[in-house]
C-alpha cells in the first residue's frame, strides 16, 4: 500500500519528481500563446481591440501576462 503524502515536499522526497528534492512547477506559460488565445482566456471576445490589448500585454509582460490569467 502506498503512503498518501500531505505536501509537495513529501511527494518529492518519495520520488514523485524523478529523484529531485524540490518540486518542478508547471504553468500555462510553458507553451506559446497568441494574443487571441490570451484575450479569450481572459473572458473577452477576440475583437481587434481586445487582441491589440492582449498583444501589447504579451509584449510588455511576457509570460507574466499568461500566468496572471492561467495559473
Amino acid at each position: 500500500m502506498q503512503k498518501i503524502t500531505t505536501s509537495l515536499e513529501e511527494a518529492a522526497e518519495a520520488g514523485g519528481h524523478s529523484g529531485r528534492t524540490t518540486p518542478v512547477w508547471r504553468t500555462g506559460a510553458e507553451q506559446p500563446w497568441d494574443p487571441e488565445d490570451l484575450a479569450v482566456a481572459q473572458g473577452k471576445y477576440p475583437t481587434p481591440e481586445n487582441i491589440a490589448r492582449a498583444r501589447a500585454e504579451l509584449e510588455r509582460d511576457g509570460a507574466a501576462a499568461i500566468e496572471r490569467t492561467v495559473p
